[in-house]
């Protein structure tokens, strides 16, 4: 009875908002807007993964978070391009890229889905940077490919599990019996713009070009049913090999991160014994699209001083 009174809920709501079915977009026409020049294609576990490579010099990899693509990198890239060889990726289930044929969606999955990816590439000593799940995949990977990365950033790293922290809206949505079934056809704009708003400390920061790329995105076929999937499976805790990663490792959290506490910036220090750690101030979840100078910065000086 409960979960019928919430979908009615759900339902009522949506009418009265005059939202209608938000049909999944065709890769080919996701394509026209949001590749470029730059954009390659490469098959990885049956998947045509799309990612960018520009520039020259020191190879410097970007991982996005949840609901992302590598468009959460654009300014940080078009700086970075000028000193460094920039490669960044839709991991699997978002943006270009699309669903895992085989659902795998773990951390070690995504590791190794990166060691692939890197080893296709032929891609040695490089500079390994991620964003909440980036972060976890990111640091995940350096413990198990302890060849190949120099450097590490984390940026509002995920890993670690705050119990009394609740999950994001969108999260519990994703999970709920009957609701997920409602969000797998029906997305509307407003509810992309007030998840994104979570994550965003500074409100005024959240363009209307950003909020249409990240639902297109979403839209993409499939993406929607591979993230409800992702949720299912309850997250398993790897920090026990945090202690492993020797080499030096950049910390940068903003202190009003909605989604992921800024003590978890600590945990992650106490962990990583060569590591540093920066707290960003009225920064929110995603620093490197919210105040990009800024965080570029505190990144481009911890490459500077360890290399």
């Amino acid at each position: 009875m409960l979960k019928r009174v919430l979908l009615l809920i759900v339902l009522f709501l949506f009418v009265c908002c005059g939202v209608v079915v938000s049909p999944d977009i065709p890769v080919s026409k996701l394509k026209k807007t949001y590749a470029n020049e730059y954009s390659q294609f490469i098959s990885v576990d049956g998947m045509n993964v799309h990612y960018r490579d520009e520039g020259e010099g020191q190879i410097i990899i970007l991982l996005h978070g949840t609901g992302a693509s590598l468009h959460t990198w654009d300014s940080w890239t078009e700086a970075l391009k000028k000193d460094y060889r920039v490669i960044r990726l839709d991991l699997p289930a978002y943006g270009l890229t699309g669903p895992h044929p085989e659902n795998k969606y773990s951390i070690p999955d995504y590791s190794g889905f990166l060691k692939t990816f890197v080893d296709l590439l032929k891609l040695d000593n490089f500079i390994l940077a991620g964003n909440s799940l980036g972060g976890s995949i990111a640091w995940y990977y350096a413990v198990e490919n302890k060849e190949k990365v120099e450097l590490l950033s984390l940026l509002n790293s995920g890993g670690f599990f705050n119990e009394e922290k609740e999950s994001p809206m969108v999260f519990k949505l994703a999970r709920a019996p009957i609701v997920k079934d409602i969000l797998r056809y029906f997305t509307p704009r407003f509810f992309i713009k007030n998840t994104l708003k979570e994550v965003y400390f500074d409100k005024s920061k959240l363009t209307d070009k950003k909020i249409d790329t990240y639902r297109d995105l979403i839209l993409r076929e499939n993406n929607r049913e591979a993230f409800i999937y992702r949720t299912r499976n309850k997250p398993i805790d790897y920090t026990d090999r945090l202690d492993e990663i020797k080499i030096p490792t950049l910390i940068l959290w903003g202190d009003n991160d909605a989604w992921i506490p800024v003590e978890n910036a600590k945990l992650f220090a106490e962990k990583i014994p060569n590591s540093q750690v920066n707290i960003m101030k009225n920064t929110g979840h995603i620093p490197m699209e919210e105040r990009p100078e800024e965080s570029l910065k505190l990144f481009v000086d911890f490459i500077k001083s360890n290399l």
